[in-house]
């Protein structure tokens, strides 16, 4: 089964997206800040990586930045209210990293992940 790793430092949105994808059938970890996500995808592989942009400790870019150099197959999502930020070209994001906009459906949000698991 696909393992998705979150990172989101908004708590009620952490819990409300994880259980969302747990509904669809998702096994997901969670965590509210990029360090402590990173520091568990160094200890196992994970499928996906969804992660806001803006958070404390180590923000959503360099977390992907980072990760995406330890396991070059692992999927990218931001989600972020902030859609310039993740596509400025300067970013250092990962290349085909994909961007879903706050707010969203839940529904969207598990249809992209469920397209970026099947690609």
């Amino acid at each position: 089964m696909p393992r998705i790793l979150l990172a989101e430092d908004d708590n009620d949105m952490r819990r409300f997206l994880a259980k969302a994808l747990e509904n669809a059938g998702h096994d997901v970890i969670s965590f509210d800040n990029g360090k402590s996500a990173y520091e568990r995808l160094q200890e196992e592989p994970f499928s996906l990586l969804l992660t806001d942009i803006v958070m404390p400790e180590m923000d959503g870019i360099e977390l992907a930045r980072r990760a995406t150099q330890l396991d070059p197959d692992l999927k990218v999502m931001f989600i972020t209210g902030f859609a310039a930020v993740a596509l400025n070209p300067e970013s250092d994001a990962p290349k085909d990293a994909k961007v879903l906009s706050k707010p969203f459906h839940l529904k969207d949000l598990v249809q992209e992940v469920e397209r970026m698991l099947a690609a």
